[in-house]
């Protein structure tokens, strides 16, 4: 039987996602808000064609209040909802979650610039024998998909969130998926993602930005 998915990207407004990112973009506003959006747009543009045989993305939601990030992931091919609830990122995509079109619903990262569509199609695969299922990011330590098979994600997001979610009964999938694992909160976290393969936007960007070479 195919089940269909509904995947709810969060994105803040661009000038405050993604600080820690600052010292590749700093002074520059201009191309911190890029940067940040280009992540966000590799990031739906792999899961709008995430599949595994009868599994797939039938609808992309972002929760966003930015209208450049609206118009982006839009123009991609995602649909928006603004951020009613302006309560942090737990609230966000409960809000988003009300506003899919199936019954499976999956939380993803919005800084995922090395996600391959097979990754998050053989995730979301094997989520979908389990009433709700998690993917650690790379640390082991939070979360970067969050599913539930009847739409309720109860989201737990912030620190240590990996063992939260799996506390309240979200099941850890096994497997590399180092993608779908590598969010993008440093520099660091960026060289890694790029020895991984990026996507078009960010990489169409990496010529503006101080070289991110992984420390030795």
């Amino acid at each position: 039987m195919a089940v269909e998915w509904s995947v709810v990207v969060p994105a803040k407004r661009l000038a405050v996602a993604k600080t820690r990112l600052s010292p590749l973009t700093a002074p520059d506003g201009d191309l911190h808000a890029d940067l940040v959006l280009a992540l966000l747009a590799d990031t739906v543009t792999a899961a709008l064609a995430a599949a595994d045989g009868d599994t797939v993305v039938a609808d992309v939601v972002v929760v966003t209040d930015d209208p450049r990030a609206a118009a982006v992931v839009t123009g991609l091919g995602a649909r928006t909802v603004p951020d009613e609830p302006d309560r942090g990122l737990n609230a966000a995509l409960v809000h988003g979650a009300l506003a899919v079109r199936t019954t499976a619903v999956a939380a993803l990262s919005s800084d995922l610039p090395a996600l391959r569509p097979a990754e998050l199609g053989a995730a979301l695969r094997a989520a979908g024998g389990h009433p709700r299922a998690l993917v650690a990011d790379a640390a082991g330590t939070g979360t970067t998909l969050l599913t539930a098979r009847d739409g309720d994600l109860a989201p737990r997001f912030g620190p240590g969130s990996a063992a939260v979610h799996a506390a309240a009964g979200a099941l850890p999938l096994t497997g590399e998926r180092p993608g779908l694992r590598r969010d993008v909160d440093t520099p660091d976290d960026l060289a890694a993602a790029v020895l991984l393969g990026i996507g078009r936007h960010t990489a169409a960007l990496l010529p503006r930005l101080p070289s991110p070479a992984p420390r030795g």
